[in-house]
This record gives C-alpha cells, sequence and structure tokens, in this order.
C-alpha cells in the first residue's frame, strides 16, 4: 500500500471565500460583466448561535473546477469606509501605503494574451475598468477592483517557469526564513545568507546529479 506520508496531496483550489455588503453588484461584477458562471448556492437560516443572522453563501466557477464564493448576512451593515483602505474583508489604518493594501488580492490565469485583452475589453465597457495592465518579471497581469474593494488580478505567463527557478525560489525562502528571525532583517542580509546555501549545499547538488546521471545510463 503506498503511504500518503509527505505527499502533496491538494488538486487545487475548492473556493476562496469574501464578504460582501453588495450582493447585486456583486453578481453583476462577477457574472454579468466577467462571464463566470454562478454553480452552487446555500441559503442558510438559523445556523450558528442566536445573534447569528441569516444568510447566503453562493459560488462562480472561475475554472478547473475552482470557485470565488461570497458570503450576504441579511440585516447586517456594512462597515464605516469613510477612513483608513483596504476593502470590506480587512481594514488598515488611514495611512497606510497603498501598495502594501494593494499586495492582498486574488489572482486568476488566463493561457494567451488574447484571452487577456478579452478581460480587458470586459472590464474597460463595466464600472469596474483596469486600473492597471504591468509585465512583471514572468508574467504580464491587469488589474482592477470589484464592488466589494476587492483587489482581482487576471494574469497570463509570458514564458514557462524553469526547474532551476523553483530551486531558487527555495533558496531564497529559506534565507528569508532564517534573516527575518532576527531584529532588523534586511534584503541585503537574505541575499548575503542566499549565497552562502549555495555554497553550503552545492556539493550535495552534484552529488544528487552524479547518481541521477547514472541512473539515466543503466
Amino acid at each position: 500500500m503506498t503511504s500518503l506520508h509527505d505527499k502533496h496531496l491538494v488538486a487545487g483550489v475548492d473556493h476562496a471565500a469574501f464578504p460582501t455588503f453588495d450582493p447585486a453588484s456583486t453578481v453583476r461584477f462577477y457574472r454579468d460583466t466577467l462571464g463566470f458562471p454562478v454553480v452552487h448556492s446555500v441559503c442558510a437560516a438559523g445556523w450558528g448561535g442566536p445573534d447569528h443572522p441569516d444568510f447566503i453563501h453562493f459560488f462562480f466557477d472561475i475554472g478547473k473546477a475552482d470557485r470565488i464564493a461570497f458570503f450576504y448576512y441579511f440585516g447586517l451593515d456594512g462597515p464605516d469606509m469613510s477612513e483608513g483602505a483596504g476593502d470590506v474583508y480587512a481594514r488598515f489604518g488611514a495611512g497606510t501605503p497603498d501598495w502594501f493594501v494593494n499586495s492582498r488580492h486574488l489572482a486568476l490565469h488566463v493561457d494567451s494574451a488574447d484571452e487577456l485583452m478579452e478581460y480587458r475589453r470586459r472590464l474597460d465597457a463595466s464600472d469596474w475598468p483596469v486600473e492597471m495592465q504591468i509585465q512583471h518579471e514572468t508574467i504580464e497581469s491587469i488589474y482592477t477592483h470589484d464592488p466589494n474593494g476587492y483587489l482581482i488580478e487576471f494574469t497570463r505567463a509570458l514564458r514557462p517557469v524553469a526547474p532551476q527557478e523553483h530551486l531558487d525560489a527555495n533558496l531564497t525562502v529559506d534565507a528569508l526564513v532564517e534573516v527575518v528571525q532576527q531584529p532588523g532583517g534586511t534584503l541585503d542580509q537574505l541575499l548575503v545568507r542566499k549565497a552562502e546555501l549555495i555554497v553550503e549545499r552545492a556539493e550535495k547538488w552534484a552529488e544528487q546529479q552524479t547518481l541521477l546521471e547514472e541512473a539515466t545510463e543503466k
């Protein structure tokens, strides 16, 4: 019998869920503008304790059996949005930089430039036009905020990610974990520690490569 211990068992995102205080605009954005079908809903009366309001939990298909879902609580007033920054789910204090607030977002993948531009067309023709289009290191993305203030990204790969980049990412994260445990850790310290890890692990990598080559030759 094959053991499941240490295996990667997750097959993707079942759903990401958020609250909404404007379900009508939320449906108009995701279903009517973006074309994401409504695929499931739960009408919940009397759930939770005596102070828990009735609610509906509804889901949109975002592809490959993944879904984005929303909770609407009947009779619950929305938060005061006159101060601070963020969305209806997470509010940050006044003066919080926009780049920090917008680091919390949902990115949806498309396969081609044509598909990315089709979503740009749909958004630009709606009440939620694209706010930014940018090419990152390996991806191109467009961004807008949905009716709830959530930042939504559509992104496509500019090129495949090489296996060497997976190795680099793990080195970077290992160095990060070490550096941030010290007071005042900096990016410079991370890069120095990453270089040290490369030296420390080089001999083991060489041994693994030799074993792989020998196994391939057999």
